[in-house]
């Protein structure tokens, strides 16, 4: 009871450490959805009325994506990398709080957090924008992503806030690689097909290029070869993996 008690205690913690976190507020609510109403009024000016669903949808799907990325990437290595440099996992064993403990706390929280930018998303495309009615398994197929993205962008942030160990490093990387990843992926209002070659084989290498791109295809039901973009989740998460396990290295090195 008292356990669970703690893990309760520890989760409302890392709560409290995210709403003083304005970053996270204002790139996972609102940024999402203002350049996704931005883009669409941009983009759907001169298109005639039955096409302009279809691009709304696709521009949502594109913008649903800057939610995980920075929740996980940028707000999560903005407060780890913080706590690392002023050594508050190192106090918290001191205490006999295990780093499972806190990264659990950590996990759970940013999770939520997730799940509310997505719900307040949901909400504002539904009653503002002129998005086309999902099949339950396209919005499902969505919705696992999101959390699979999340996920892997949360240990590479947790890896590279280890690696540096100085907040400034960490999220003048992050930013940079927030960004460049946007721009791969068509978030920015270029597809990636509009990209140069190289650039192009790049994106390729990423699950996002996929949501961006491709789901709307399926949006409302029909087949879709869904083997490139578990290619792409495999290799991201191999790459990430790596970079774990060297952060793990570098750590037991410093020790």
């Amino acid at each position: 009871m008292k356990k669970k008690k703690f893990c309760v205690q520890m989760i409302w913690y890392e709560l409290r450490n995210l709403n003083g976190n304005l970053m996270s507020h204002f790139f996972g609510i609102v940024f999402p959805n203002l350049m996704s109403l931005l883009i669409s009024k941009a983009s759907c000016a001169q298109v005639p009325a039955e096409l302009r669903p279809r691009i709304v949808t696709s521009i949502m799907l594109s913008m649903s994506l800057v939610m995980p990325m920075a929740t996980m990437f940028l707000g999560y290595g903005a407060l780890y990398s913080q706590e690392v440099e002023k050594g508050v996992p190192l106090r918290m064993h001191l205490f006999g709080i295990r780093e499972s403990s806190l990264m659990l706390a950590k996990i759970v929280a940013h999770f939520i957090l997730l799940t509310v930018e997505i719900l307040i998303f949901a909400v504002f495309h539904i009653l503002l924008m002129d998005v086309q009615k999902p099949a339950v398994s396209s919005l499902v197929c969505l919705l696992v992503s999101l959390y699979a993205v999340a996920l892997v962008f949360m240990v590479l942030s947790h890896a590279i806030a280890n690696i540096f160990r100085r907040f400034s490093y960490t999220f003048g990387i992050e930013m940079s690689l927030y960004f460049s990843l946007m721009v791969l992926t068509g978030m920015m209002g270029v597809r990636t097909e509009q990209l140069p070659k190289v650039l192009q084989r790049m994106a390729e290498t990423l699950p996002m290029t996929y949501i961006s791109n491709d789901f709307v295809d399926f949006w409302q039901g029909g087949p879709y070869n869904f083997m490139p973009f578990i290619q792409a989740f495999v290799f991201m998460g191999a790459v990430t993996g790596v970079i774990l396990l060297f952060s793990m290295w570098k750590s037991r090195r410093r020790q």
